[in-house]
């Protein structure tokens, strides 16, 4: 787990870059919070006692995401590839992995890096601020937390259906959601059945959308939109911003979010590491 001191100083050492490059990190601070105390997934170079680079991993299933910047202070120093090599070679640890890059679309730093090691494109993802719209705030539709062992089989399987994991790796990563307690889970309810779930986490004074997923054969219905409406609704009754992200390739899920006010303000690029 990262001590208050370390999160301070990413939090400084991301304010400096994103202010001089012009663009915004994805550093999921919600899991730099809640780290793993047995997992090896965070790297730090310090030159004189100062942060001056910093690389995450973030594990999603059978896939790790990593996110690093480096001071602009220290340019063309081998430094992000120093953290770089040592986060590939912990990850590599374990089997049937595969490595995503994630960098700001608009940063030049990170592409001149990428083109240096071999990777290919893999997605574009937005950034999406829920601005105004109208809320659908149907009594058919429900959201309550997830608490049972039912509840918790039952976001395995969508996790299945909707994401692409295996059963092995969503079990593994929604076990380790709970165990952190870091978000706000909660199942969707369409005429009191299950029909999907959604994640929140209010982290900064912002509330964010995770995991949001309803069952394939009920697509299609609203329902979707509902469970959506209500989660808004509930946050920016606090006084919070929401916020989700979107893959650019999922035109579907991109039109609902853009019906329910959504708007894009930030991309992200993603790469393939080819070891």
């Amino acid at each position: 787990m990262l001590t208050k001191e370390q999160l301070q100083q990413v939090k400084e050492l991301q304010t400096v870059c994103e202010k001089v490059g012009g663009f915004q990190l994805k550093l999921n601070e919600d899991m730099l919070e809640t780290r793993n105390e047995e997992s090896k997934e965070d790297f730090f170079h310090y030159e004189d006692g100062r942060l001056v680079g910093f690389l995450g991993c973030y594990g999603f299933g059978n896939k790790v995401e990593m996110t690093g910047m480096v001071h602009p202070d220290y340019p063309r120093k081998g430094i992000f590839k120093k953290l770089f090599s040592a986060a590939v070679a912990e990850v590599k640890k374990q089997e049937n992995t595969t490595i995503l890059l994630n960098a700001p679309s608009t940063s030049q730093s990170a592409k001149k890096f990428l083109n240096r090691i071999p990777c290919t494109f893999e997605v574009a993802e937005y950034q999406m601020k829920w601005e105004a719209g109208e809320l659908h705030d149907d009594p058919a539709v429900t959201i309550r937390p997830s608490t049972s062992q039912e509840d918790f089989e039952a976001e395995i399987q969508l996790e299945v259906a909707c994401f692409g994991f295996t059963e092995q790796e969503a079990r593994n990563f929604n076990q380790r959601m709970k165990e952190l307690n870091s978000e706000d889970m909660f199942i969707i309810e369409a005429e009191g059945q299950t029909a999907g779930k959604i994640r929140v986490s209010e982290t900064n004074g912002e509330a964010w959308i995770y995991g949001f997923a309803v069952s394939r054969e009920l697509q299609g219905k609203g329902i979707g939109r509902k469970a959506l409406s209500k989660v808004v609704k509930i946050e920016s009754e606090k006084g919070l911003p929401v916020f989700l992200e979107v893959e650019a390739r999922n035109a579907h899920a991109l039109k609902l979010y853009e019906s329910c006010g959504f708007r894009s303000y930030h991309s992200q690029d993603y790469y393939k590491y080819e070891s």
